[in-house]
């Protein structure tokens, strides 16, 4: 039997398959004649010989090996989330996730030696220790829709977040359900049927369009508030000042923002008209016509939270869109961020930044060359509520053993 020779790569042993098959003389010897066939047919062909049982390089030292969750140990929850940076996969990138959100919360400035140019006030150990990584988190509208808005509500609720960025609907949507509530219906419910009967659908959701109404009347007497402001005042009502202010206004802890009124976290939606909030100014300005709102003010605040924080930034995104770009920009102002994660079941193949890999975003700047991010191709609302479990919900003594455990090497950024 001949041996196998030195290790060949995948490549090449393709391209010797092709060649094989297409080669008149390899096809010939690997032909039994017409006086051997007997002795022929028993021999195995070498190339077959040589593609199939091609010899292995040795794996690097503390490579991690494939293994599930046995549930012979009986169902722990936390332990079997752990598991899942070694199961493979989507699973794996889950763990990851897990691992770089950990990081994000366990840096403080103190753990980076003191540069020779250091800003004098950050030499002061006490002012270092207290540095932490500024936090920028997106979502799409569909989860404050959805019941990721209660897990979305938590991080702001307790600081758990520094900005906030999200859609017109991701906005809106909170303060509706304050107001009236939102039902589970079915992906497959006719649309025809529904308009009929004055329901909406949001994949498997439904919303009363009287809750829309409820909404108008809510906010109509807070707009005309604000244009008598603008005129008397001077004030320039901003998207982020304007969705602080209906926080205050709602004043229901239910609420997303009313949490990030509270706290002072900023809430920034560049595209904040793009929904019923928009619907209501339209009619506000034949009603009561005069309302300013400026989004060239809130760039320059969400680029300055970036560009002139002193630690280090990270990124958690769900979904794509003006969501994910608008996070993704402010950190090009700073070179990128430095650690991101990414929720998305959005694809690269045609060239949109919704579905674009972290490592393209290497290329822009927008994320550091160094960092080590993590896209989990998967649906959000099935698993970021299991990251926050895993991560923001946990003892904060644990953030602090993030390194321990698993050591799983960094993904490939796709």
């Amino acid at each position: 039997r001949r041996q196998p020779s030195a290790t060949p790569s995948v490549a090449f042993v393709a391209a010797g398959v092709q060649h094989a098959l297409h080669s008149p003389q390899e096809v010939s010897m690997a032909t039994p004649s017409s006086t051997g066939a007997g002795a022929a047919a028993a021999a195995v062909p070498a190339l077959a010989q040589e593609a199939v049982m091609v010899e292995s390089e040795a794996m690097p030292e503390g490579s991690v090996t494939v293994e599930g969750y046995d549930f012979n140990q009986g169902v722990d929850y936390h332990k079997l989330l752990e598991s899942y940076i070694r199961t493979g996969f989507q699973a794996t990138n889950f763990g990851r996730a897990v691992e770089e959100i950990k990081r994000m919360r366990k840096w403080r400035l103190s753990d980076e030696p003191i540069k020779p140019d250091e800003d004098p006030d950050l030499k002061d150990p006490e002012v270092r220790k207290n540095t932490k990584c500024k936090i920028f988190f997106g979502y799409t509208s569909n989860l404050i829709s959805s019941g990721t808005r209660e897990t979305i509500r938590y991080l702001v609720e307790h600081s758990m977040v520094d900005v906030v960025v999200s859609t017109a609907g991701g906005i809106e949507e909170d303060f509706i359900k304050c107001l009236a509530p939102t039902y589970i219906g079915d992906f497959k419910l006719d649309g025809q049927t529904l308009r009929k009967k004055g329901i909406n659908r949001t994949g498997n959701l439904l919303v009363p369009n009287d809750n829309y109404v409820k909404f108008e009347d809510w906010m109509k007497p807070i707009l005309d508030a604000m244009l008598v402001e603008q005129q008397r005042d001077g004030v320039v009502w901003t998207p982020s000042k304007m969705i602080h202010r209906f926080g205050k206004e709602i004043d229901d802890e239910r609420s997303v923002y009313y949490w990030a009124y509270k706290n002072n976290i900023p809430v920034f939606s560049p595209a904040l008209t793009d929904g019923s909030i928009g619907d209501l100014i339209y009619f506000h300005s034949f009603n009561n016509p005069g309302l300013v709102l400026d989004i060239a003010g809130d760039i320059r605040l969400i680029n300055d939270e970036a560009a002139n924080h002193k630690g280090r930034t990270g990124m958690i995104v769900l979904g794509g869109g003006v969501v994910k770009h608008h996070i993704h920009n402010a950190n090009l102002m700073r070179n990128g961020a430095d650690y991101c994660v990414v929720v998305s079941v959005a694809q690269e193949f045609d060239g949109s930044d919704a579905g674009a890999s972290p490592d393209e975003a290497k290329s822009w700047g927008k994320i550091r060359a160094e960092a080590h991010p993590v896209k989990v191709v998967a649906e959000a609302s099935l698993i970021f509520p299991l990251l926050v479990a895993e991560t923001f919900a946990r003892p904060e003594e644990e953030v602090s053993d993030a390194a321990a455990g698993v050591a799983v090497a960094p993904a490939a950024s796709k």
